[in-house]
């Protein structure tokens, strides 16, 4: 670690919290990879040929997310909502010097990254 950079002692409650976020997040996006790509019903489409070019953009018709899709999605939201709070809101922010926020808010959402390779 250079000399110029702070060390931050976070609680551990803060990082749970942030590798909880991290995970939610995670699963948050690879469900919407799983989803249909308009949450409404829509009719698919194709364009017409780019100039200087052969491809075609297309979409295929979306048959929109069901009932279960819906309630997973707000779900998974909802956990992301709740865990952003509770890592934003920590106490521990208050006990940051200014100016050093960022640095200490960028250094947690690595720290798991930290712990893995130790």
């Amino acid at each position: 670690m250079p000399k110029n950079e702070t060390v931050f002692d976070f609680p551990s409650d803060l990082l749970h919290a942030q590798a909880a976020l991290h995970r939610a997040r995670h699963a948050s996006e690879e469900y919407a990879r799983t989803l249909p790509w308009s949450a409404e019903p829509m009719t698919g489409w194709e364009a017409d040929k780019q100039l200087h070019s052969s491809y075609r953009s297309s979409k295929p018709d979306s048959p929109g997310y069901t009932d279960d899709q819906r309630t997973e999605v707000a779900r998974l939201r909802a956990e992301v909502l709740c865990l952003s709070a509770a890592v934003s809101t920590h106490s521990f922010w208050e006990t940051v010097e200014n100016g050093k926020v960022v640095e200490a808010r960028m250094r947690l959402k690595h720290a798991h990254e930290s712990a893995a390779e130790a």
